[in-house]
C-alpha cells in the first residue's frame, strides 16, 4: 500500500490472504501482472480444493481475532468474512466435484490464461512453453475432482458435458488454439513450443475422452440444480441474500416493461412496425453497419476513446493510467464480449475483448454501442481501474476482489446512466440498449425459473432446461449460435446471469437511498462507491449508508 494510509492489522490479514491466494492459484500472477510462477497452475485435485477451503477457514479465524480500527477496516472485515464463509460453504456442498460448464470452469480457464500471458520477449515465450507443459498435470487434477464427483453422485448436467466436449474437440484440432499459439512464437523456440502445444492438446484429448466415456454416462439429465445449491450460488454472485420468488416475479414484470419500451421505440423508428421489423429496418441501413472484425475493432476503440475523454471532463475523475483502454478481437470464436483488468502497475492496460463467432462478419453499431460503454467507460474499466488506483486506501486483496452482482450490475447501471447523460440519444441506439436490457431481464426469469423449477409465466407448466433456448430466442435478437451458447451458459452456471440485472436493481436502489440522505451529487456518489472496490451488496450498502 502507498503512504496515504498506514496499513492496519486488518490490512495485514487481507494482505496475507492475498499472498495465500497467489500461492494456491498461481494464475493470479498473470492476471495481476506480478512476476513469479509464470508457468504454474492451481492444484485442481481434491487435495487442492481441500487446501483452499482450509485456507478460507484460517482467514475467518484471523479476521475474527483482529482489531477493527477504522471504516476501511470495517469494509475489509465484512467482505473477508462474507467471501471466506461462502468459500467454505461451497466446498462443503461439493460444488467443485461437478465444476463443468460452457464458460467458467477449468475446462476453459486452463486455456484462457494464455490470453493474458506476455509474448513480447523470448523469455515470455519460454514461460508460455513451460505453462503448456504444466497444463497436463493441472488437467489430471481436474479430472480427479470430476471422478470424485462421479463416485459421490455429484455430477454436472449432460447438456453441459456434451457442449464442453464440442469445445474441447476444437482445442485438440491441428488448426486449433494451441497449434496457432505455438506458431506465433519465435523461430528459435518453435520446436519446443510445438512439442509443448502437442502435450497441451493431448491433455485436452484426455478431457474429451473422459467427458465422452466416463462422465457422460453418469451425468444428470436434469438441468436444474435445486433451491439449496441455487441459493448458495445466488448469495455468492450477488453478495446479498435475495428473495428468489420475489425476484422471479420482478423479473417477469421487468421483462414485460422492456418489451413495452422497445415496442414504443420501434414505432418511432418505423411507424406501425414491430420490434423485429424495426430492427430489420436498422440492419438494412449501411450507415449503421460494420463489415469485418478490423472495422469492428477500430470502431470499438474510437467509441471508447471518445467516452473516456468526454466523461473524464464532466462526470468522473478518470486518472491518467485509466485513460488507456485497448479494444481487441479475442483469439477464440466462442461468442461473447468480456473485459480483462490492467496489471497492478498498469503496464498492461485494461482490455475489452470481442470473441466473434465463426462466420460472423457483420456488426450493427446501434446494437453494440451500449456494449462498449458496458465493458469500458463508465462500465467495467472505470469500475475495476478505479479500485486499482486506490492503493492509498485499499489493500491488494480489496483491489483484487470481485463480486459479479456489484461488477456486472454496475456495468448495466452504466448503460442506463449513458442513456440519462444523452449518449443514447437516437431511437436506434436506445433500441440497442433495450435489446441488451431485455436479454438480461429474460435471463432472470429463465435462470431462476429453470433451476428452481418454477411455473412458467405463460402458465404452460413448469420450467425445464428444454424451455431455455426457445424462450431466449423470443427475447434475444442475435444469431442462433449466440443464443444457443447463452442458453447453455445459464443452464450450467446457475445464479450468475441474474446477477447482472439484479445487481443493476441493487445499484439503483442504493443510489435512491444515498441521494435521499446526501443529495443529488451523483459524481460524488459514483466516486465514493467505486472507491470501495468490488464488494458484495451487503457490504456496499453498509459502507455507503453508514
Amino acid at each position: 500500500m502507498d503512504d496515504g494510509r498506514t496499513p492496519t492489522p486488518m490490512d495485514r490479514v487481507a494482505e496475507t490472504w492475498m499472498d495465500t491466494l497467489l500461492e494456491l492459484s498461481p494464475e493470479l500472477h498473470v492476471e495481476l501482472g506480478r512476476p513469479g510462477r509464470e508457468s504454474q497452475y492451481s492444484d485442481l485435485s481434491p487435495d487442492g480444493h481441500t487446501a483452499r477451503a482450509d485456507a478460507a477457514s484460517s482467514v475467518l479465524a484471523a479476521a475474527a481475532a483482529t482489531e477493527i480500527t477504522d471504516e476501511v477496516d470495517e469494509v475489509t472485515h465484512a467482505e473477508l468474512v462474507r467471501t471466506a464463509e461462502l468459500a467454505v460453504e461451497a466446498h462443503d456442498a461439493g460444488l467443485w466435484q461437478r465444476d463443468l460448464n460452457v464458460i467458467a470452469s477449468p475446462a476453459q480457464s486452463l486455456r484462457e490464461v494464455f490470453d493474458l500471458m506476455p509474448t513480447e520477449t523470448t523469455e515470455d515465450w519460454e514461460h508460455v512453453a513451460a505453462r503448456l507443459r504444466h497444463l497436463p498435470a493441472a488437467m489430471d487434477g481436474y479430472l480427479a475432482s470430476l471422478e470424485t464427483g462421479i463416485a459421490a453422485g455429484t455430477t454436472p448436467a449432460i447438456r453441459q458435458v456434451t457442449a464442453v466436449l464440442a469445445q474441447t474437440r476444437k482445442l485438440t484440432s491441428p488448426e486449433g488454439f494451441f497449434a496457432a499459439l505455438a506458431a506465433r512464437g519465435p523461430e528459435g523456440l518453435r520446436n519446443e513450443l510445438d512439442d509443448a502445444a502437442r502435450e497441451a492438446m493431448d491433455a485436452y484429448e484426455r478431457l474429451a475422452g473422459f467427458l465422452e466415456h466416463e462422465l457422460a454416462p453418469h451425468a444428470t439429465p436434469r438441468d436444474a440444480v435445486g433451491r439449496d445449491a441455487y441459493a448458495l450460488a445466488s448469495r455468492e454472485f450477488v453478495g446479498i441474500e435475495i428473495d428468489l420468488e420475489e425476484t422471479y416475479a420482478w423479473g417477469v414484470e421487468e421483462l414485460n416493461r422492456m418489451v413495452a419500451e422497445q415496442e414504443a421505440i420501434a414505432e418511432q423508428i418505423l411507424p406501425d412496425a414491430t420490434v423485429e421489423q424495426a430492427m430489420a429496418h436498422l440492419e438494412s441501413d449501411p450507415a449503421m453497419c460494420l463489415d469485418g472484425t478490423d472495422a469492428l475493432q477500430a470502431w470499438m476503440q474510437r467509441v471508447s476513446d471518445e467516452a473516456v475523454e468526454e466523461l473524464g471532463a464532466t462526470q468522473f475523475d478518470i486518472a491518467a493510467p485509466l485513460r488507456r483502454l485497448e479494444c481487441l478481437i479475442a483469439p477464440t470464436d466462442e461468442g461473447g464480449i468480456y473485459y480483462t483488468p490492467p496489471s497492478e502497475d498498469f503496464s498492461r492496460p485494461g482490455r475489452m475483448w470481442w470473441s466473434v463467432p465463426e462466420g460472423v462478419t457483420r456488426f450493427d453499431t446501434w446494437r453494440e454501442l451500449t456494449t462498449v460503454y458496458h465493458e469500458g467507460v463508465p462500465g467495467h474499466h472505470l469500475q475495476l481501474g478505479t479500485a486499482a488506483m486506490h492503493r492509498d486506501r485499499l489493500n491488494s486483496w480489496r483491489r483484487f476482489n470481485w463480486n459479479s452482482g456489484h461488477g456486472e450490475g454496475w456495468a448495466l447501471y452504466a448503460e442506463r446512466l449513458m442513456d440519462e447523460l444523452g449518449y443514447l440519444a437516437t431511437p436506434a441506439d436506445r433500441l440497442g440498449m433495450l435489446d441488451g436490457q431485455r436479454m438480461r431481464a429474460a435471463r432472470v426469469v429463465l435462470d431462476i425459473g429453470v433451476h428452481l423449477e418454477l411455473p412458467k409465466p405463460d402458465g404452460s407448466g413448469t420450467w425445464t432446461g428444454d424451455d431455455a433456448y426457445p424462450f431466449l430466442a423470443r427475447h434475444v435478437n442475435m444469431n442462433d449460435g449466440f443464443v444457443r451458447f447463452e442458453a447453455n451458459r445459464y443452464l450450467g452456471w446457475p445464479g450468475q446471469a441474474p446477477s447482472y440485472k439484479v445487481g443493476q436493481r441493487e445499484w439503483e436502489r442504493l443510489r435512491s437511498d444515498w441521494t435521499s440522505r446526501h443529495g443529488t451529487d451523483l459524481k460524488r456518489f459514483h466516486a465514493d462507491a467505486l472507491a470501495l472496490g468490488s464488494v458484495g451488496f451487503s457490504t456496499l450498502r453498509a459502507a455507503l449508508l453508514r
